[in-house]
């Protein structure tokens, strides 16, 4: 990791992270099936130099994304913005998001992340699914 990138190389320092580590390994109770696609992501954006998501997305015809995760400020901020960017129509289920600032998740799902997405509970995104 470049020593520029102050959280990455911070995490490098600790030999956490790697493609190969076990804590970032995709879960057994969620592993995916042969034939699904598993993006490996390298940046904080989902978008990043190196991910072939929007490859994916586009030869699949994708124009809408659901974001959620860890943390707020970081993945789901960053890749909210490069989304929206990128013309993706966007939602944001705010209580499947954290942050480790319960005050700046507050200030991105009700202030800023408005601006370029629909933000709703899981609870809310899943009830438009069936109507």
């Amino acid at each position: 990791m470049n020593p520029q990138n102050k959280s990455f190389s911070a995490i490098s320092k600790s030999s956490g992270m790697t493609v190969s580590d076990i804590t970032t390994q995709i879960h057994e109770s969620v592993q995916p099936e042969p034939n699904e696609t598993v993006v490996t992501k390298f940046r904080v954006s989902a978008f990043a130099a190196g991910s072939n998501l929007e490859i994916i997305l586009r030869s699949h015809q994708i124009d809408t994304l659901i974001l959620c995760g860890i943390a707020t400020s970081g993945v789901v901020l960053s890749t909210l913005r490069e989304a929206a960017d990128k013309d993706y129509a966007l939602k944001v289920l705010s209580d499947a998001c954290l942050d480790a600032d319960p005050e700046v998740h507050r200030i991105l799902t009700e202030k800023v992340f408005p601006r370029q997405a629909d933000v709703l509970t899981a609870d809310a995104w899943i009830d438009t699914l069936f109507y």
